[in-house]
């Protein structure tokens, strides 16, 4: 069932269209037009509403922007519309708007359901809205690795789980191959490197500093080195305070104090406040005592040991050759040496990481090959029924002696035991990559009697045309999308392949909106809507410029595109029997 339709598209500046409106069909929308006319604009306007690549070539000339506007009916439970909603956007009474603006600079806007979003989120929608097939997309399926992920498509979970697998540990081996790789070429450097810090960590241990220990030699070098001047100063203060017992008649602090505390103490009684400063007189008489004190006892205690001094120069000397070399200080010391012994430990630990890693490469390795073997028994499975279903779809596109069949190789390598040549699958070393070790290419026999042969090689544009409508009908059973866009996928078919190709595309507008841009009258004349379009005697396209064909205007416009002539009679009577074959009651199937 179609979860979405696109509805309509507006397209403003954007190569020769000036203003035009596109409206769509939920079942099948023929685009038609003259060459140049402008009609494969809608594939490249489609696409830029899709997160396409945005071209500022695209700009029509003279005009500051482009924009795109489409407006979809969606599902509320479709996926499209969760992820919109997630985004902010606003889906008005199921219809979501999307808009994509293209200045000439360069730069590039996307707008979906009112609320500015990453052009990234517009291709994330993509996938489950629309399937877009044009001519690069036919020569991409020329491409071995196309062929193999359209055969991964149909296969589904089948393909898809073991696949996932698959690929987790397929980068897991990368990793430790890369692992490996780096310890074992590297070792001379990684040994030396081992040697540099064994020798600095000998070096701090023989040593064997203290935190802090540096800050603390220096004040008691400081010390030692002007033991004289400090002891002199000292009995200096000391007499300035208690007194000179050589000096009886010197005036001191102490006595002053004395002095000053004997004056007060006889009146104190007469006024408080005078009794408040005796008492603080009496204090400082105190302090003055216990500086003195330990004045006299650091003098006494003070000693100019020369032989402490040279030792206490020479351990400083010690650290700080470890300070020149390994930190600022000795804390910087002691941090890098705790680093280094962690680093020495991880690299003498190399020969136990190489041989774990090893074990895991191996385990990996074996993993990956029963992983291997288990994709390609599915891809296999899955081959046969595409390529049946596909054979069976170019039975209805008038090739109906064609058949498709697959190939599935892998290349055998001489030697996979390092795990970068191969994995072991079936007994056999074969080459591997991250999605398995399967070379998958599509075979077209087109008639009895000829060799099959890559489509690549022996396909024709107009059957191999047909092989990618094929292919996108089986899709559309497996794995279908609401809408189908082609462009001049009919390419180099004609006559009753060209009949059957729009028969075809009938059918597959039963389960799904198909939109194709073609010269082709016998594909259009199966359209549920006919759009044309036109171009002005300026060389633009108009709002006007984009027409729906119905009834005489359709005849006119297949007997154009017929015989170039829009009134041959003739012409005339051809396109009136087309759209009366169309129509009928097995035109459908």
């Amino acid at each position: 069932m179609v979860v979405s339709v696109l509805e309509e598209m507006r397209i403003r500046s954007l190569g020769v269209i000036d203003d035009a409106v596109v409206e769509l069909s939920p079942g099948f929308t023929a685009v038609t037009g003259e060459t140049g006319a402008g009609k494969t604009m809608v594939v490249t306007s489609l696409g830029l509403l899709l997160g396409g690549r945005a071209d500022p070539a695209l700009v029509r000339v003279g005009a500051k922007s482009a924009v795109v506007e489409g407006r979809l009916a969606v599902d509320r439970r479709s996926p499209v519309a969760v992820r919109a909603e997630e985004a902010g956007a606003e889906l008005d009474d199921g219809t979501l708007l999307i808009s994509r603006t293209l200045s000439a600079e360069g730069r590039s806007r996307a707008h979906l359901g009112g609320r500015s979003v990453p052009v990234g989120l517009l291709g994330e929608l993509a996938d489950d809205l629309v399937a877009v097939h044009g001519q690069t997309d036919q020569q991409g399926l020329l491409r071995p690795a196309r062929q193999r992920q359209a055969l991964d498509r149909y296969a589904g979970d089948a393909v898809s789980v073991p696949l996932a697998k698959y690929a987790g540990a397929y980068r897991r081996l990368r990793a430790v191959a890369a692992e490996l790789t780096e310890l074992t070429t590297r070792a001379r450097e990684r040994a030396q490197e081992a040697d540099l810090l064994r020798f600095g960590l000998d070096e701090v241990a023989a040593v064997e500093p203290l935190p802090g220990e540096d800050a603390e030699l220096a004040a008691e070098a400081s010390r030692l080195g002007h033991a004289e001047a400090l002891a002199s100063a000292a009995s200096a203060a000391h007499a300035a305070l208690a007194g000179n017992p050589e000096d009886p008649e010197g005036i001191d602090a102490a006595t002053l104090v004395a002095g000053a505390q004997r004056a007060v103490e006889a009146v104190r009684s007469h006024d408080p406040a005078l009794a408040a400063l005796a008492d603080r007189i009496g204090e400082i008489g105190i302090l003055v005592s216990d500086v003195a004190g330990e004045l006299a006892g650091y003098a006494s205690d003070l000693d100019a040991d020369p032989l402490r001094l040279a030792a206490v120069e020479e351990r400083r000397a010690a650290l700080t050759h470890l300070t020149r070399k390994y930190g600022a200080d000795i804390a910087g010391v002691l941090a890098w040496a705790e680093e280094s012994a962690a680093r020495l430990g991880a690299l003498e630990g190399d020969d136990d990481r190489i041989e774990e890693l090893t074990a895991e490469r191996d385990a990996l390795r074996a993993e990956l090959g029963g992983l291997a073997q288990a994709l390609s028994d599915a891809r296999a499975e899955a081959a046969e029924r595409f390529a049946g279903a596909v054979t069976a779809e170019l039975a209805e596109l008038a090739m109906p002696h064609a058949r498709v069949t697959f190939a599935i190789r892998q290349t055998e390598v001489a030697d996979a035991e390092s795990g970068a040549n191969g994995v072991e699958v079936g007994g056999r070393a074969v080459a591997y990559g991250p999605h398995g070790v399967d070379e998958v290419e599509l075979y077209l026999t087109p008639h009895p009697g000829a060799q099959p042969r890559p489509i690549a090689k022996g396909a024709s544009g107009g059957e191999l045309s047909r092989v990618m409508l094929a292919v996108e009908v089986v899709f559309a059973g497996s794995d279908p999308v609401p809408t189908y866009l082609f462009d001049e996928v009919d390419a180099g078919v004609g006559g009753k392949a060209a009949v059957e190709v729009g028969r075809r595309l009938a059918r597959l507008a039963r389960t799904a909106q198909v939109v194709v841009v073609t010269h082709l009258p016998q594909v259009a004349a199966f359209a549920d809507r006919h759009l044309v379009v036109e171009k002005t005697h300026e060389g633009s396209v108009t709002r006007s410029g984009v027409k729906a064909m119905e009834g005489e205007d359709r005849v006119r416009e297949l007997s154009r595109m017929l015989a170039g002539q829009e009134d041959s009679q003739l012409a005339r009577a051809h396109a009136e029997e087309l759209l009366e074959a169309a129509r009928g009651p097995l035109a459908r199937g």
